[in-house]
């Protein structure tokens, strides 16, 4: 499986596949939030772990920018993004609701 796929595939009882989607938050503009020019080869996983220590944590990046990064996990150079700092409650909510379906 891709870990940029935005959902798991499971299965029902009787063994039909169904899509579970993920659930992504809100994610508030904040005055600690860094801001950074994109240079050619950055990729938001390299981002996310540059900024977080975790690249799986890029989908942060990619809903705080979603204009400038147009789903793209390759940003175009010179394009600037807001990275967020203060993503507990982020992860919070998406924890809570993507783990109570």
């Amino acid at each position: 499986m891709n870990r940029y796929q935005n959902g798991t595939i499971l299965k029902t009882e009787d063994g039909q596949p169904y899509y579970k989607g993920k659930f992504y938050p809100n994610i508030p503009v904040s005055e600690n939030d860094f801001y950074v020019i994109t240079s050619e080869g950055d990729r938001l996983d390299l981002l996310a772990q540059s900024y977080y220590r975790d690249s799986t944590l890029w989908w942060i990046i990619a809903m705080a920018n979603n204009n400038a990064t147009k789903g793209l996990l390759f940003p175009a150079p010179g394009t600037q993004l807001r990275i967020p700092v203060n993503i507990g409650d982020v992860l919070t909510q998406y924890n809570n609701f993507n783990n109570a379906r």
